[in-house]
């Protein structure tokens, strides 16, 4: 009894409980948000399924990340062979009938197993940190060599490739931003950066005009011509349009929490949730959030720069440029100065299967930071 007291002892002290209790504040603050949604009854499309979604998800989250911080993170990277290929064959399923579109949606982005519908690319996301992590671990030393870069390379696009190929370019993207944050943490030589540089013209080139659709291109248009967007007024551009009216409605602090005059915007507990975090709270509200976010994004990286090893150090970088992008690019999109691909803002937009993915990830970083100090592990030794 002893034994076990002194573990559950050793796990807590361990833990840095200022990220987890960070995590634990923005996702309630998240819920709160979307429970006054629904008692303001902006949309039809909002009901009180969304928060309590958002409750369970969290609480699962929560759990999942408090048993991943006890196990060594090495144990969980060196099971790569397993949960990388079952998270590649689940988004694969994507294009079976088990894959769903959601009305208004132009990806194939769930999967229907009947008892329970999830984004089988939030688990690749995890799947592919962990995973690239430990392919960079174990070449860190030779990443630069032609051979092993250009492996590193197709590790990076089958993901991408993949979930693009579902309609869904944003995750797509965010695929590319953590191959390319984890490549530069890890070493890569300056000339493969100028390589990437020089690429990037005729690649976007190549993109713009063989590979992206019309309402893809179109996109991107709006968001800086005036004329397309007077055009677009009530189709492409009508949800960003009436996000910046919600988000700019709110003045400094916002109509507040009830009884406003608010402004519908569709999707508006989703891909658009900042603009009703803006009508309500104000540009002080949006502040916090903002606030919270990078406090969030500092801290995991934090974490991983105290990281003992270069696989540690690695998945907190995943896990940061995850989250870095998401909350970026979703502000971006409400403000206009994105286009609109549908993602999502961490622990605030709803979603079930997101929101329980990014409490894994922060389980990661948890595992990270308690292991650190450690020398024997709980189910994991050095000697293994």
């Amino acid at each position: 009894m002893k034994y076990v007291l002194s573990k559950v002892k050793d796990y807590f002290v361990k833990m840095d409980k200022l990220l987890l209790l960070l995590c634990m504040a923005i996702s309630a603050f998240g819920i709160f948000i979307l429970y006054t949604l629904n008692e303001n009854n902006i949309s039809a499309a909002v009901s009180d399924a969304q928060y309590k979604t958002q409750l369970a998800a969290s609480v699962v989250g929560l759990v999942a990340a408090l048993i991943i911080a006890g196990i060594n993170y090495k144990f969980i990277a060196k099971l790569w062979y397993i949960y990388a290929p079952v998270a590649i064959v689940l988004t694969l399923l994507l294009f079976t009938s088990l894959g769903v579109q959601r009305e208004g949606a132009d990806d194939i982005g769930w999967l229907e197993l009947g008892v329970i519908q999830f984004q089988p690319s939030e688990v690749l996301k995890l799947a592919f940190i962990l995973s690239f992590a430990w392919h960079l671990s174990k070449v860190e030393d030779r990443m630069n060599e032609p051979l092993h870069f250009i492996l590193l390379c197709i590790h990076g696009a089958v993901p991408t490739v993949i979930i693009r190929e579902t309609g869904d370019d944003g995750s797509a993207m965010v695929f590319l931003f953590i191959f390319f944050c984890m490549m530069f943490a890890a070493g890569l030589s300056w000339k493969y950066m100028v390589l990437f540089a020089v690429a990037i013209p005729p690649a976007v080139y190549v993109f713009w005009n063989y590979l992206m659709q019309p309402h893809q291109r179109q996109r991107f248009q709006i968001l800086w011509d005036a004329e397309l967007q007077e055009q677009e007024a009530i189709g492409d551009y009508m949800q960003q349009r009436l996000g910046k009216i919600a988000l700019g409605s709110g003045g400094l602090t916002g109509q507040g929490l009830s009884g406003g005059n608010y402004t519908y915007v569709p999707e508006i507990h989703n891909d658009f949730i900042f603009s009703y975090i803006g009508m309500t709270m104000g540009l002080l509200g949006c502040l916090l959030v903002v606030g919270l976010l990078a406090a969030l994004s500092i801290k995991v990286l934090s974490d991983g720069s105290t990281a003992k090893d270069t696989l540690g150090r690695l998945i907190c970088v995943g896990v940061f440029a995850m989250i870095l992008f998401h909350s970026t690019v979703n502000i971006g999109m409400v403000l206009g100065v994105a286009p609109v691909i549908g993602i999502p803002l961490p622990f605030f937009s709803a979603g079930g299967t997101s929101t329980v993915c990014l409490f894994i990830g922060i389980g990661l970083v948890l595992s990270v930071n308690s292991h650190n100090m450690r020398k024997y592990h709980m189910f994991y030794s050095e000697a293994d």
